[in-house]
């Protein structure tokens, strides 16, 4: 009985040690803060995001996965530059259809006919009347 008062008051006087060690009573003072860890490679602000810029990214963990605020501005930042890729492929696409469609029903231009005339062969004495 005695000797569990013991490791009872010994255990009691530990963690009351490490208790004011943490919160102030060492030497040093307390315990400086911890800096949030935060993305230490971020998307590029200055260019566009490349295939390599995002296999990349590497979020760091907080105490119930990774940082929210960190995966919202990328996931963000990649939605708005996927749109805006999206509406230039889109206008692309149809400048192309509509250069196509002029250039079937419209007249030829200049360097067209010179292709065309040399598609054609050439008319042979026998085939003149």
């Amino acid at each position: 009985m005695v000797m569990f008062l013991f490791l009872v008051v010994a255990l009691a006087v530990v963690v009351g040690a490490v208790t004011l060690a943490v919160l102030g009573g060492g030497e040093k003072g307390p315990l400086p803060e911890a800096a949030p860890e935060r993305l230490r490679d971020p998307l590029p602000p200055d260019r566009p995001v490349s295939r390599a810029d995002v296999e990349d990214l590497r979020f760091p963990l907080a105490a119930r996965g990774y940082r929210m605020a960190d995966v919202d501005d990328a996931l963000s930042r990649l939605g708005a530059e996927l749109a805006e890729r999206d509406a230039r492929i889109a206008d692309l696409e149809s400048a192309l259809a509509g250069a196509r469609a002029a250039s079937s029903h419209g007249p030829l231009h200049p360097s067209d006919e010179h292709r065309v005339s040399m598609d054609k062969p050439a008319a042979r004495p026998e085939d003149r009347p």
